[in-house]
């Protein structure tokens, strides 16, 4: 079975949630990559991140799709996908659980939880032999 790396991809625009996700992975012992580009963030899917964030709310992909696409191909449909959106979105937190997320949850709870959840997906890494 393939192993995920020590990589976090996130999928985002918002400077506040850059700052708080690189500052999290840091201490996690993670490394982030942030993108913007869906070729980017597929070619980055193939190599195994322990985890992909996506803001369902960036301009800069449709997450949706992208979420689609890693999540129904083979290769990468074990990596985990997490969205947050904005509490009253129900309707795009139904379609990215619909394409494939592990986990949508609200802005709020996401920011709140991150260090937690960055530490639960770094502590399921597998050891190095």
């Amino acid at each position: 079975m393939l192993h995920a790396t020590k990589k976090v991809v996130a999928v985002l625009d918002d400077l506040f949630f850059t700052v708080k996700i690189m500052d999290a992975a840091k201490r996690s012992g993670l490394e982030v990559v942030f993108v913007k580009e869906e070729a980017r963030v597929l070619e980055l899917a193939n190599e195994l991140p322990t985890l992909i964030i996506f803001d369902l709310n960036t301009r800069a992909v449709n997450a949706v799709n992208l979420i689609q696409k890693i999540k129904h191909k083979p290769e990468t449909s074990h990596v985990s996908v997490i969205g947050f959106v904005s509490h009253v979105q129900v309707d795009l937190k139904n379609r990215a659980q619909d394409a494939g997320a592990d986990m949508v949850i609200p802005r709020s709870t996401f920011s709140q939880n991150l260090p937690v959840i960055l530490n639960r997906h770094a502590g399921a890494l597998s050891p190095e032999v």
